[in-house]
């Protein structure tokens, strides 16, 4: 709901018709959003719901030459499908990708303080979050610090069915991603990468469901599989650094950038390390969220804005007019 909302209310105060498709995977609460706005008096035409999978619906639309822009959350693949789709009418392509977000911690910061943030903030929604702080980078000399901490801190996330009080988060959202995040769990300690906790089996007490453990590798190498691909799942690296120019090559070293984190006692120190991460968002000290505020990515996380004057600016063409 949050990604339709980000998206068709700009596309409509801007002026514009909308389709939405959905995923396939979460129908049914598109179909109640478009009751909404049938209640709420949106003239019939200005949104139309679309149902039905990617490669066939969503590849009409990206080819349709009615269509006059895309704008498009999901997987770099598929990013990268709809892009070709929409270049043979040259329409216009938003996208919002994936993610392999840096959380850059400088040695001054307050390390028992900020490692249980960054865990909760990897594991929030089990990982399945595009913006996660999925890569932990550290200083070499306290990686044993960081690890104690967080290692902690992932222990006392309790894992479950979503209508329990006590859960902290729940199932993966189905079972192909499941299979996906345990393979790539399975294959990182195949590949020799250190487990500090978690793993590829469900957790105590939860023999079946998509449930999986927190899970934290560290230290991993830069080059890691671990460290370079989305995963998409509860899943952390902890990365180490020796100067502040290592941390900035560590947390660039991924064809992703949308968005990166930077913590530090420090405001100056910490906006220095901000603007040199190649990435579209960039948070320091874990500020509250913001709709004013632009969010989107570099490389291969795609392209344009959502949020702010930027993200209704994507549903708009500018024109020049002058006379004598």
């Amino acid at each position: 709901m949050n990604q339709i909302v980000a998206k068709v209310a700009p596309a409509l105060a801007a002026g514009n018709a909308v389709i939405l498709k959905p995923s396939e995977e979460t129908p049914a609460s598109a179909a109640i959003f478009a009751e909404v706005l049938e209640a709420a008096g949106v003239p019939a035409g200005l949104f139309n719901l679309v149902q039905g999978d990617g490669p066939t619906v969503g590849q009409a639309l990206a080819e349709h030459p009615d269509v006059e822009m895309v704008s498009f959350t999901g997987s770099r693949r598929a990013g990268i499908m709809v892009a070709k789709a929409a270049a043979g009418t040259i329409k216009r392509v938003h996208q919002e990708l994936g993610g392999k977000s840096a959380n850059v911690l400088l040695p001054d910061a307050d390390f028992a303080t900020v490692v249980p943030k960054s865990v909760l903030g990897c594991m929030m929604n089990a990982g399945q979050v595009c913006a996660a702080p999925t890569r932990l980078i550290v200083p070499r000399d306290r990686f044993e610090e960081v690890a104690a901490l967080a290692v902690a801190a992932a222990e006392r996330v309790v894992v479950g069915p979503p209508d329990d009080p006590a859960t902290t988060f729940g199932p993966l959202s189905n079972q192909a991603q499941f299979d996906r995040v345990t393979r790539t769990i399975e294959i990182a300690i195949a590949e020799g990468q250190p487990l500090l906790t978690g793993g590829a089996a469900r957790p105590d007490g939860l023999a079946e469901g998509l449930y999986l453990r927190p899970t934290i590798f560290g230290p991993v190498a830069r080059d890691a599989g671990i460290a370079q691909q989305e995963i998409f799942g509860p899943v952390l690296c902890i990365q180490t650094y020796a100067d502040i120019d290592e941390a900035v090559a560590i947390a660039n070293a991924t064809p992703f950038g949308l968005a990166a984190y930077v913590q530090s006692a420090d405001p100056v120190a910490a906006r220095a390390v901000a603007g040199r991460l190649r990435a579209g968002y960039v948070t320091i000290n874990f500020p509250g969220w913001s709709a004013a505020a632009p969010f989107g990515g570099y490389k291969q996380s795609g392209n344009g804005k959502q949020y702010g004057v930027w993200g209704f600016e994507e549903f708009l063409e500018s024109k020049s007019i002058m006379a004598a």
